[in-house]
């Protein structure tokens, strides 16, 4: 089994900072990529952030240039370093790991979900 927990978040003004933390345990033979997804109430969850275990890095159009995912997939921690939040950011985010425990089977494991707050 895979755990994985985020850590950060909270309540933050317009135009503050943030950042989030995720780690990731348990049976990994290899992680193949992190990611950060969020939901705000009533909508669809949606992809924020990835990274690779290339370090190729892609963001939502709503977030570049204001979000930056980095992290050591070879310890399978992941960051997203929020800056200039904007009210429309509110949402839970989680964290999901895409990783290989054995073979070339390949599973996802989602984080708990962190709250992210901003007001206006």
């Amino acid at each position: 089994q895979v755990q994985v927990v985020e850590t950060g978040g909270g309540l933050v003004q317009a135009g503050g900072s943030l950042r989030l933390s995720c780690a990731a345990s348990g049976i990994i033979f290899r992680t193949n990529a992190m990611s950060w997804y969020r939901q705000a109430p009533g909508k669809q969850r949606e992809m924020v952030a990835s990274i690779t275990s290339g370090g190729r890095a892609n963001y939502a159009d709503s977030v570049k240039g204001r979000f930056t995912i980095s992290g050591d997939l070879a310890k399978n921690t992941v960051d997203l370093q929020m800056n200039s939040l904007k009210s429309e950011d509110t949402a839970v985010y989680y964290c999901l790991v895409n990783v290989t425990r054995d073979g070339d089977n390949q599973f996802d494991y989602w984080g708990q979900g962190s709250q992210v707050a901003v007001s206006s």
